[in-house]
């Protein structure tokens, strides 16, 4: 099925029934709930596909493909609205979790007593960890979890999807609403925005988060994007403007003349963690990438710093098996517990209503060209020199 015969045209795939904020900038000329196969828009087409998974531990939740031309795009609704994979011409972007997912999120056990159990789950190119809390997990006095590990969001599905086309100007938006609230206690909720161009491999996001109470309340938001094979292998590299890097622990400090690059796989290696305070533009946005050994081909992630003040740099480079990967994690804050960054003061506070929105583009890079392109944003960043802490952070 084609169509272009309207403006703006909506697809509705998922209704809420309960309250949520979500807004539209204009009210779509066309109405239906059957997603097409293709879409012509500007000076081109976009494929879609919205469809079921049926088998192993995905069974029961759907997915959705947007294939601009240039980048095709999976995204999990089931999953707090995170990216699976997206692949440019022959190239995955992603990783090979060792739990081969994606996972069903009533099958991960995020409040399991170690407080880890959100690893259960953990398998996409994108997840956002948040919404109340988003690090280490953090326990109780009689030892029960007080906040597992990276938050609840990434095991929430969207209660409301959309799917709009700006037919004229060649524009594609997914839009979902996630809401995670614990009666008594909060009330946040999550509406993204992905928007796709026709014949364009860029995918941007706006985040836009809500305090649902009309009591004060408090948020934390982490952009965990990670990377294996085929970018990551020995000599891969890392590049990003920095104001302040810091080793988490001392286990990183043991690496930090290579914080930017990248081993084989070691089984048994145990993940190093660098926290950063990034440079940016006079629009305060910034742009960090990771490139393979040749530099032929990378992915590069830009931000906006005035809600993403800060980057976490994870390296696991363990067995391809146990799990190699790279991510790269744009957020509010460090991923320590939530308490360490209360005291930090890298919490976002809102009043009753209030919203925050996070701004964030991903980047394949499928070329030698698109790599030094991004290599040579970076270095103008890099405006001042950086400064490399001696010591781990705390210290």
């Amino acid at each position: 099925m084609d169509s272009n015969e309207n403006t703006l045209l909506c697809w509705q795939l998922r209704k809420s029934n309960s309250r949520d904020s979500m807004t539209r900038e204009a009210k779509p000329e066309s109405h239906v709930t059957e997603l097409p196969e293709r879409v012509t828009a500007g000076s081109g087409r976009f494929s879609l596909s919205y469809k079921p998974l049926d088998s192993g531990r995905s069974a029961g939740m759907h997915c959705l493909t947007i294939d601009t031309g240039a980048v095709v795009t999976t995204i999990l609704p089931d999953r707090g609205m995170g990216i699976w994979k997206c692949w440019s011409g022959d190239l995955e972007f992603g990783w090979q979790s060792p739990v081969q997912g994606p996972v069903h999120p009533s099958l991960v056990p995020v409040h399991d007593a170690s407080g880890i159990g959100w690893l259960e789950g953990f398998d996409e190119l994108l997840v956002r960890c948040g919404l109340h809390s988003n690090g280490a997990p953090e326990f109780a006095e009689n030892g029960t979890v007080r906040y597992p590990l990276h938050g609840r969001i990434a095991n929430l599905p969207a209660h409301r999807l959309d799917v709009q086309v700006d037919v004229e100007n060649g524009i594609l938006d997914v839009i979902g609403v996630v809401s995670e609230s614990r009666f008594l206690v909060y009330s946040l909720e999550l509406q993204t925005r992905y928007r796709f161009r026709v014949g364009n491999p860029v995918v941007e996001v706006v985040d836009t988060v809500t305090n649902q109470s009309t009591q004060a309340g408090s948020m934390q938001m982490l952009y965990h994007i990670n990377l294996g094979q085929p970018i990551v292998q020995s000599g891969a590299k890392i590049y990003s403007p920095f104001r302040i890097l810091t080793p988490r622990d001392t286990r990183a400090m043991t690496g930090i003349d290579r914080w930017n690059q990248c081993d084989g796989p070691m089984s048994g290696y145990q993940e190093q963690v660098y926290f950063m305070v990034p440079l940016a533009d006079e629009q305060h946005w910034t742009e960090t990438m990771l490139a393979s050994p040749d530099e032929s081909y990378g992915f590069a992630v830009h931000y906006d710093t005035r809600t993403l003040p800060f980057l976490n740099i994870w390296k696991n480079t363990s067995a391809v098996e146990d799990g190699y990967v790279v991510g790269l994690e744009p957020a509010t804050g460090y991923p320590n517990t939530r308490s360490v960054e209360q005291k930090g003061g890298r919490i976002i506070h809102l009043q009753g209503g209030e919203s925050k929105s996070f701004r964030l583009k991903l980047q394949p890079l499928a070329t030698l060209n698109e790599v030094t392109q991004s290599r040579s944003r970076i270095e103008r960043l890099q405006s001042i020199p950086g400064v490399v802490s001696d010591v781990p952070f705390g210290s």
